[in-house]
């Protein structure tokens, strides 16, 4: 298994072309650049107004900045949009919020976000984004479907199932983000890449519940991240596999002592051992006993991990279509 892992690697590193996460233009300016304020300052009052303004077939680059305030909306950065920046004047400051869950109104797991992208080529910058239905079951925060979706310096809060990075040709950049939850709380099928990121578990549960596809060389990759819990708990595990071939990989990342010494769960079956893909590197912290780690999880060296670290590589498309 490991060696088709490699394999597949090698394969994304030479093949299509590689994604560059920028969504800035050659000379490092936006075409356009649109302000939205609560207290009327701005272009608009709401970031859904900003949104409905934009044309799907605009190519240059596009900026919303979004001003301190919290937004009690429901955004949706619609599938014809692309090349746009979303910032937010303050990390802190700038708030979207609401408190959709998966059992209000039968609405599923899928439409509870608070923010959901399916556009492509989109950088959320700067922002908090929270779902604040509290532990009332799958409540996401931030949903993401789209292609080459970039995260910098945001917050995603929230309890079950904060964030929603899934899509089967999705490609997710998180830098520098903070994400707290229960259960699952990084949860899908992209490929995505955290960097010098904080996960918080507020309680007993998973960190992540992949479900990668079979024909993906990666799925979720955390690089240099920081793993933290609350005081209560005790039993935390790195993953569990919501498809059978979930592929979750911590590289150089300090883990506390609330680490479930086994480090990973198989969702009760004993199958899913034989093909989910999970591995770490380098592990630091009281959470770190890779000799206690379940014996079904990769063994990595480092030629795994600074390829499983590679944008260049997890990142690139192979255009060539083979259906079965």
């Amino acid at each position: 298994m490991k060696t088709r892992i490699l394999v597949l690697l090698v394969l994304v590193g030479f093949m299509g072309h590689v994604w560059a996460a920028d969504a800035t233009s050659e000379d490092g300016q936006y075409a356009q650049t649109i302000t939205v304020a609560q207290d009327g300052s701005g272009d608009y009052k709401t970031i859904t107004e900003a949104l409905k303004k934009l044309r799907g077939d605009f190519e240059d680059p596009v900026r919303i900045l979004i001003k301190d305030g919290k937004y009690d909306e429901k955004v949706l950065v619609n599938y014809t949009l692309k090349n746009i920046t979303i910032e937010g004047e303050s990390r802190k400051g700038t708030i979207i919020s609401h408190g959709d869950y998966a059992s209000l109104n039968n609405m599923g797991t899928s439409e509870s976000y608070t923010m959901r992208i399916d556009g492509n080529n989109i950088t959320l910058k700067n922002l908090t984004i929270e779902n604040i239905a509290g532990q009332v079951g799958q409540a996401v925060a931030l949903h993401t479907t789209g292609d080459k979706i970039h995260v910098v310096d945001c917050d995603i809060l929230g309890n079950q199932d904060t964030l929603y990075a899934t899509g089967q040709n999705s490609r997710d950049l998180f830098d520098n983000c903070y994400i707290e939850g229960t259960v699952d709380f990084i949860f899908g099928a992209a490929t995505a890449l955290f960097r010098n990121c904080h996960l918080h578990a507020k309680r007993d549960g998973y960190l992540t519940a992949a479900s990668t596809p079979k024909e993906n060389g990666v799925g979720y990759v955390f690089d240099h991240c920081t793993v933290t819990a609350d005081p209560e708990a005790k039993n935390v595990y790195l993953g569990r596999p919501w498809r059978p071939y979930a592929s979750t990989f911590f590289i150089n990342c300090k883990l506390p002592e609330a680490i479930h010494e086994q480090g990973w769960h198989n969702w009760g079956k004993e199958e899913n051992e034989k093909t989910a893909r999970y591995g770490e590197y380098r592990s630091s912290g009281p959470g770190a006993k890779e000799d206690k780690r379940v014996g079904w999880r990769k063994t990595l060296n480092a030629l795994d991990a600074a390829e499983l670290t590679d944008p260049g590589r997890i990142f690139a498309r192979n255009s060539v279509w083979i259906p079965e």
